[in-house]
């Protein structure tokens, strides 16, 4: 009976359990290369949905890959590790373009006058998408269960784990074109 009741209780414990669902391979749908959203109603083809990466920001591992594409694609030789350099801070309350993924997700697709590149057509969706996870982790703007630790090589620097939650007043927001079906 004893044996029973502790099967039943171990049971109901992993049943309990939640692990983070990882992504190593989007298919075929999710490998797309990123093309920008639309900026008006006229477009070939059926209705395109608005970009959604939700699923990208509550995963920790997709989180930390984002961390990896930063320095895979030399966004630190511009933002630093997000205190800013050439281009804007990442870190911090002010953000010129917005700081709602479908903004950042833009800023990334679109780039933007005076220096940020375009990498529409150059890298898939899903990689934009974790780098929107992690450029938002910066400033703390996603849970610390979430967030990636502290890089090795970065001793001095807090965690993004451990910043505070800034709080971006997106005071120039960006218009973001929905599509219309």
């Amino acid at each position: 009976m004893r044996t029973i009741l502790i099967a039943a209780a171990s049971l109901l414990l992993l049943a309990g359990c939640k692990r983070e669902q990882r992504v190593f391979d989007p298919g075929a749908a999710g490998s797309q290369i990123a093309d920008g959203v639309a900026l008006n109603d006229i477009h070939a083809g059926g209705s395109v949905a608005p970009p959604s990466g939700t699923k990208y920001q509550q995963s920790a591992y997709a989180v930390s890959e984002g961390k990896r594409l930063y320095v895979a694609y030399n966004c630190s030789g511009c933002h630093q590790h997000g205190g800013g350099g050439i281009g804007p801070a990442l870190m911090d309350a002010e953000w010129i373009y917005g700081s709602r993924p479908e903004q950042i997700y833009s800023d990334i697709v679109q780039g933007r006058p005076n220096g940020m590149p375009s990498f529409g057509g150059k890298i898939p969706d899903y990689q934009v998408w974790e780098l929107v996870g992690y450029v938002r982790s910066l400033s703390g703007q996603l849970p610390s269960d979430v967030a990636p630790s502290r890089s090795d090589e970065m001793p001095v620097a807090k965690a993004e784990q451990a910043r505070q939650k800034e709080h971006p007043a997106d005071e120039y927001p960006q218009k973001i074109q929905k599509a219309h079906p």
